[in-house]
């Protein structure tokens, strides 16, 4: 019986030893988790200027294409305006002297 005691407290003993090893791992564990989780929050953090400058120049080169196209549409507007008023500047003489000479009857 005194053996059975003794085996039983033994592998008690064993059974404690073990468990604490475990906890220990397990704190080892979760701060080595942490410290990860700091690490990626610091990483991220120091990217956040980065991520802003290419935001940035992005949203500027979208605001260039899009001031080189109302550019582009503006140009040919005013060539056709002013294609459109050569064309008929014979027709305004003619009706200008017209008004100037029924004016005078």
């Amino acid at each position: 019986m005194d053996d059975t005691l003794q085996r039983l407290l033994e592998a008690e003993m064993r059974a404690e030893h073990i468990a604490r090893q475990a906890e220990t791992e397990q704190e080892h564990i979760v701060q080595a988790a942490h410290a990860e989780a700091r690490a990626q929050d610091e990483r991220f953090v120091a990217r956040i200027p980065d991520l802003h400058r290419s935001y940035i120049t992005k949203a500027q080169e979208r605001a260039e294409q899009t001031v080189a196209e109302l550019k582009r549409r503006y140009d040919e507007r005013h060539v056709q305006l002013r294609d459109t008023a050569e064309s008929r500047e014979e027709e305004a003489l003619e009706a200008a002297f017209d008004v100037l000479v029924s004016a005078e009857l």
